[in-house]
């Protein structure tokens, strides 16, 4: 089993097949680790289980719970089962780490809706956590 994977690997293992937006790398216990660059539009659905994207590549706006959230290159945003989501005006060149861990359903551990990891970080790194019940800022 590979356990060190190059963004450069995942790039090329998704390219060998055209018609695949997302391509499964990785298998560990509850955690699925899967690469996706949308190529036109974001065409993903909720899933089933909590996940965590790692900006790999280029920049794009996520938009969840009527939000938009700038994004680039190893930014961090983390998204519970079942929330509606997606990547908009995406650079040609964008591309994500996807991992998903946990039940079918979610851990139901967080009120989040969506976060980005951008406000509350010591030395002025930020975390924002997007929720129903929290207006815009």
């Amino acid at each position: 089993m590979e356990y060190h994977i190059k963004t450069r690997q995942a790039l090329d293992r998704l390219r060998a097949s055209a018609s695949e937006q997302s391509t499964e790398l990785l298998q560990l216990g509850s955690l699925t680790v899967r690469f996706y660059a949308p190529r036109t539009v974001d065409r993903q659905q909720p899933h089933t289980r909590d996940e965590v994207y790692v900006i790999a590549n280029g920049s794009a706006t996520f938009r969840c719970c009527g939000r938009d959230i700038p994004v680039e290159q190893g930014d961090v945003l983390t998204v519970p089962a079942g929330q509606e989501h997606l990547f908009i005006d995406f650079t040609p060149n964008f591309a994500t780490w996807i991992f998903f861990y946990g039940p079918e359903g979610g851990e139901q551990t967080s009120t989040a809706c969506c976060s980005d990891q951008s406000e509350s970080l010591p030395h002025s790194e930020t975390v924002t956590s997007i929720s129903p019940a929290s207006p815009p800022r």
